[in-house]
């Protein structure tokens, strides 16, 4: 091993420790590997940022405006909506018809996206149904892994490895070659889902099964302290506000400012307004009260009293929001709605709510008038449960254009005519054109911090090219398989090695990250034992995209955690069987499409 080897196996491990620590984002730390790999000199300068034209980052870019355009027209309404129509049916046939579904859409567009549009469908069919959501949202989030792994664009990870092919001159993947093994372990998940998801999956519902039917429907009013009231310079809960029957006071506004309180020790000033949740019962009792007034100041008109409805809903993958806390949002201002609660990690927050920063899949408790909801689902930032997303109704004249245009850049692609990229460029171009999409709704559509997380991942793979530290691990992995097994064996032994080795990363790291590491690794391994590197691609391609035993394996399954308050045990139990079952196909249909010796 020489030095620079040493180095670049040190970078690997510093970006794992990175990816798996989440201190830094996950593009912050590969971009920080990029810069180090460039200022360090292990890669000439001019290689590194050789990366930026590699072609599968923009490819990703331009599937993710097609995949907008596409959501923003209202495609996905009329098949989401028909789900409504097996309510009727038994919960595994419910379950399996919901599983090819789902993996059918994802097999055309982003897996992230697909879960975002049917998780509000998936939790209204189980509540038709009558049983808990939890049975539900982890076959949605699999189904769109497995989807995924059916067609070069069904995920980026196809198209990372898919790019790293096409930079060393080797043939790439073809739009269905992956459909092999893909389609079989689809099939097979689809009936494994629907058989052993009523025993394995949770009985867990979400915040709002928790609440009474009075709770869940509030009335918002203002009660304001009047100039002599016997509340001036009292804190809430010396006057008694905390321990009041049938109402809260949600927040106290100063001079058009809502102000932070401390129950405790801030006093109340004449002006103050309250704002009250109150239950039907607890208005009376509210307004019998004294020291406070429901009319406003003199001259003014009484102030009204609103309906407030429950609501929750999953902070959006990519919304704006993220990072930042409700204090610094202030997120009653800016969306009219009052946070009660916060569900993360299987646990309910209900204290200190203000300083919490919000991360994607972070479940809301939300109470508002019915107008600041209908305007909160209609945003990009919180996917509401209450009921499947408004379709959009403005653009359904172009969905025809749409599916023109995805069918195209697929055909064209499938016929050799034009490449991937430029395809999937062009089509994205056309969907800007004719207004299918906004420019900037095209901009905002791409997930900016994916693609400088694959930038670079992929000069740590260049790095590991041009320092000999991939063939220095492939002859490791050759030579530590040669001590178990030798003879006919030891190709599939490899394989199966390599297929495991990339599962198991891509259940803690980006599956993104694994494919730049592990593709070059797989090609490295097979000129070693002179193989054929394709069914050693294929393996780890698939297996990158694999992940269903951690809910951090894939970004869904992140998503979906909260929201189906799902425990990190309950991802291992219904998850392992279905890497088990994947391998196995792999195992068995690899060689069988691809041979391992070399031609």
């Amino acid at each position: 091993m020489t030095l620079e080897i040493a180095l670049v196996l040190a970078l690997v491990v510093i970006a794992m420790a990175g990816f798996v620590w989440e201190k830094f984002p996950p593009d912050v730390v590969a971009l920080g590997v990029l810069v180090v790999i460039a200022v360090s000199g292990l890669v000439p300068v001019a290689d590194v940022f050789a990366v930026f034209a590699n072609p599968a980052p923009l490819t990703v870019a331009a599937l993710f405006v097609l995949c907008a355009a596409l959501l923003r027209c209202g495609a996905l309404d009329y098949l989401s909506g028909s789900l409504e129509r097996v309510q009727g049916l038994p919960y595994p046939l419910v379950i399996f018809l919901l599983v090819l579904l789902v993996a059918f859409v994802s097999a055309w567009i982003n897996n992230t996206p697909v879960v975002v549009v049917f998780v509000p469908v998936a939790i209204s069919l189980a509540r038709r149904m009558r049983l808990p959501v939890s049975k539900f949202l982890i076959p949605v989030s699999f189904a769109a892994v497995l989807g995924g792994n059916c067609t070069l664009i069904g995920t980026s990870t196809n198209l990372v490895a898919n790019g790293i092919l096409v930079e060393r001159d080797l043939p790439g993947l073809g739009m269905f070659e992956l459909a092999a093994v893909g389609v079989p372990a689809a099939l097979l998940g689809a009936l494994y889902l629907g058989l052993a998801g009523r025993r394995l999956l949770p009985n867990r519902e979400p915040l709002t099964a928790t609440l009474s039917e009075d709770e869940r429907r509030e009335y918002f009013t203002e009660a304001y302290v009047p100039p002599g009231s016997p509340l001036n310079g009292k804190s809430l809960r010396a006057a008694g506000l905390t321990r009041a029957r049938g109402f809260r006071v949600i927040e106290v506004v100063r001079d058009g400012v809502g102000i932070d309180v401390d129950p405790e020790r801030t006093p109340l000033e004449e002006g103050d307004r309250m704002v009250l949740a109150c239950l039907p019962s607890g208005i009376a009792h509210a307004r019998a009260m004294p020291g406070f007034d429901f009319t406003a100041e003199a001259g003014l008109e009484q102030i009204a009293t609103h309906e407030g409805v429950v609501v929750e809903g999953a902070i959006a993958p990519n919304s704006e929001i993220i990072g930042q806390s409700i204090g610094e949002l202030n997120f009653r201002q800016r969306f009219r709605v009052i946070v009660l609660a916060i569900h993360r990690g299987g646990e309910n927050v209900r204290d200190k709510l203000e300083t919490i920063p919000l991360q994607m899949g972070d479940i809301l408790l939300m109470m508002g008038t019915e107008q600041a909801v209908n305007a909160l689902r209609r945003g990009d930032d919180i996917i509401l449960f209450d009921r499947p997303p408004l379709p959009s109704v403005s653009r359904h004249g172009r969905i025809p254009l749409v599916l023109a245009t995805i069918a195209g850049v697929i055909a064209l692609e499938t016929l050799g005519l034009v490449p991937i990229h430029l395809g999937a460029l062009a089509g994205a171009l056309v969907m800007c054109l004719t207004g299918c999409i906004k420019p900037k709704e095209a901009y905002e559509a791409v997930e900016w911090p994916l693609l400088m997380m694959i930038f670079g991942m992929l000069a740590l793979g260049v790095a590991m090219q041009q320092t000999g530290a991939a063939d220095w691990l492939a002859r490791n992995v050759v030579s530590g398989v040669g001590h178990v097994v030798s003879g006919p064996s030891k190709p599939m032994v490899m394989l199966a090695t390599l297929y495991v080795l990339t599962l198991l990363l891509t259940e803690i790291l980006s599956n993104n990250a694994v494919a730049a590491l592990m593709v070059p690794i797989a090609i490295g391994v097979a000129g070693e034992a002179g193989l054929d590197s394709r069914p050693f691609i294929i393996g780890v391609t698939i297996a990158a995209s694999a992940a269903f035993a951690t809910p951090i394996g894939y970004q869904t399954n992140t998503y979906i955690y909260g929201i189906g308050g799902y425990r990190f045990r309950d991802f291992v139990r219904i998850g392992v069987p279905l890497n088990l079952l994947c391998l196995v196909v792999a195992l068995v249909v690899i060689p069988r499409v691809w041979p391992l010796q070399a031609p």
